[in-house]
């Protein structure tokens, strides 16, 4: 909420510098230059960039047209609707779409003046300069929202956590209650969302391109559909395999040491050692049993994809 009221000061403040310098430079229609203003801000400095690029191509060719048919048709309303069609139909062709609106209000201001010198061509490029320079000189000004983003990050994290911790749970106790995988809705949707706000902070850097957290948040997502198998694995036991305490154990102490600045190395090696313990534990000698054996080792398999993932992302990436 804080972020959106931000927001929308500084828009509004965008709006009324450009009207005021517009004003002081005497220029005829100065409020357009406030909603040119507004029209210019998009959710991101590269946005806002590239949007006022287009559309300062798309001025161009709008002033080429109207001059054109004006000065060979006259200042009417039909001769502006001719231009209309041609406008739109070549912002159509180019995807100059969020040109359109902006740039015919501009255009419209010829049929007050009736004419198209370079007193009136002037006015309306500097209603353009000044209300696309305010929008960016706005966006210059919204900086990633760094804290947010790790707010997002700490919860997916915790999510995790308390999935491996419920998991480790499960496996020592089949009558879990609300042991049904619904949390793996909201944990998708938080990485979804920090996913975004991920994406959104990139666009707003120009110089400095930072993918660290868009990396990590893809590291996290793998992790997940990992722990997906785990959960279905861990569903699968119908009672408590004489090596579940031993798992069990182990998954509490990967829940406790889930950060992101854990390498993992030594939990890697930790279930090394408790992979080769439980190839001592003698085999099963009733179907159930056996079955239940080997759901657990198909989670413990899948618990070192888990870890891997990890390993990989921290051998790869520059931690910060």
């Amino acid at each position: 909420m804080k972020s959106i009221f931000t927001n929308t000061v500084k828009i509004a403040v965008a709006a009324v510098l450009a009207i005021i310098c517009a004003q002081a430079l005497k220029l005829d229609f100065a409020v357009s230059a406030g909603i040119v203003a507004i029209l210019s801000v998009q959710p991101t400095k590269k946005e806002t960039l590239r949007t006022a690029f287009a559309r300062l191509l798309a001025f161009a060719v709008a002033l080429v047209i109207s001059v054109a048919l004006f000065n060979l048709l006259g200042f009417t309303v039909p001769v502006f609707f001719i231009y209309l069609a041609v406008f739109i139909l070549i912002c159509q062709w180019r995807k100059w779409i969020s040109a359109m609106a902006m740039d015919s209000v501009l255009i419209s201001h010829f049929l007050s003046f009736g004419k198209t010198g370079f007193t009136e061509i002037k006015n309306e490029v500097l209603l353009f300069v000044l209300g696309v320079g305010f929008g960016i000189l706005v966006n210059i000004f919204l900086h990633k929202k760094a804290d947010y983003i790790e707010e997002l990050k700490n919860k997916t994290d915790g999510q995790i956590k308390l999935a491996l911790h419920r998991m480790a749970l499960r496996i020592q106790n089949p009558d879990l209650a609300d042991y049904d995988g619904t949390c793996f809705t909201s944990l998708n949707q938080s990485i979804f969302t920090a996913k975004r706000q991920a994406e959104e902070n990139f666009n707003n850097q120009f110089t400095k391109k930072d993918t660290f957290d868009t990396r990590y948040l893809e590291m996290r997502e793998n992790q997940t559909k990992i722990l997906y198998e785990m959960y279905k694995a861990a569903s699968s036991l119908h009672t408590v395999p004489s090596t579940a305490g031993l798992l069990a154990d182990f998954l509490e102490k990967v829940s406790t040491e889930y950060h992101k600045d854990n390498d993992v190395k030594a939990l890697l090696e930790e279930l090394t050692i408790i992979h080769e313990k439980m190839k001592t534990v003698p085999l099963p000698q009733a179907r159930a049993e056996f079955e239940n054996r080997a759901n657990l080792f198909i989670l413990m398999e899948r618990l070192e994809e888990f870890l891997k993932i990890k390993r990989d992302f921290i051998l790869s990436a520059d931690i910060r």
